[in-house]
């Protein structure tokens, strides 16, 4: 029996809450990829260097791909979870997801390919392989992996690896530190880039849904380690082993993530996802600690 001084672990109900609040918070923010202007960011891309021009494109290539990826792998959790709360707010993320997708695709058509034209220069596919390394590759291919195993052995382990593969690392390290830095880059603060007002209002967007979806990944984490289902160096060594997967995913040759170039630096970027990995793992494994609320969750940094 806990006494005053220990912390009472979540309860189901608990859980099932924090799901259906999460739902409502998705539900409360829709927005739609097609509503965003994206007229002033063809002025804006039409002042890029060619090497700045590249990097972006392929920033927007490796996003993109991504969200497409993780819209097709999430299928298997959204079948086990069996919480009603859960599977509310998993439907609310699938569709949020595919939105992130119609998105990169949406402005890899009406702006990339705008101003492709405007150069004189063949149009480029988003999908081409010359965008991504086997690092990026094998990365999402685990992702895939890891959640198909739920289908043939639905054990908290599998469960726990699941989160940590989509959840904590494609989500809360790869996605939410990259949208960060590109919208440093291409907003208002950063003085040797034109501004791109119609990218950083979706990556803002995309940012505060997926702030939702790390915290769920967070809470569901939490629950099995506080249950004394997983042991929490369980978490940290599948994270570890994805993270140098991360690091030589993302190139840093163009001119808005290199150092010394404009934009935040690949070491400026490192420390932020440290910070905020080391932050979110504190919290799914120290029982004093709790998740934030979603709507703290879904507040941006920049």
């Amino acid at each position: 029996m806990a006494t005053d001084s220990q912390p009472q672990p979540e309860t189901q109900l608990d859980t099932t809450v924090r799901s259906h609040n999460y739902y409502r918070n998705a539900v409360e923010k829709h927005w739609d990829p097609h509503e965003i202007d994206l007229e002033a960011d063809l002025d804006g891309a039409a002042e890029l260097p060619e090497p700045a021009f590249e990097g972006l494109k392929q920033s927007l290539a490796l996003f993109g791909a991504g969200e497409e990826s993780v819209t097709e792998d999430l299928a298997p959790l959204a079948v086990v979870l069996d919480d009603i709360g859960d599977q509310m707010f998993l439907t609310t993320q699938l569709y949020e997801e595919s939105k992130h997708t119609d998105f990169f695709d949406r402005y890899w058509r009406e702006v990339v390919h705008a101003e492709e034209k405007r150069r004189g220069q063949e149009l480029s596919s988003p999908t081409d392989e010359k965008w991504f390394n086997e690092p990026y590759d094998e990365l999402f291919e685990r992702n895939e992996r890891a959640m198909d195993r739920l289908l043939e052995d639905d054990s908290p382990e599998n469960r726990a690896k699941a989160h940590c593969h989509y959840h904590l690392t494609i989500e809360g390290i790869l996605a939410q530190t990259g949208y960060y830095g590109l919208t440093l880059a291409y907003g208002e603060n950063e003085p040797d880039l034109p501004d791109l007002p119609g990218l950083v209002e979706g990556l803002k967007l995309i940012r505060s849904d997926e702030g939702r979806h790390v915290g769920f990944g967070m809470a569901q984490l939490k629950s099995l380690v506080i249950d004394g289902d997983v042991e929490a160096d369980l978490l940290r060594e599948t994270v570890g082993e994805l993270v140098p997967l991360v690091q030589k995913s993302l190139t840093s040759d163009d001119g808005a993530s290199s150092e010394g170039g404009p934009g935040p630096s690949p070491s400026d970027l490192s420390e932020y996802a440290y910070h905020k990995h080391e932050q979110r793992m504190r919290q799914i494994t120290t029982a004093s600690e709790k998740i934030p609320e979603v709507e703290e969750l879904t507040e941006l940094d920049a």
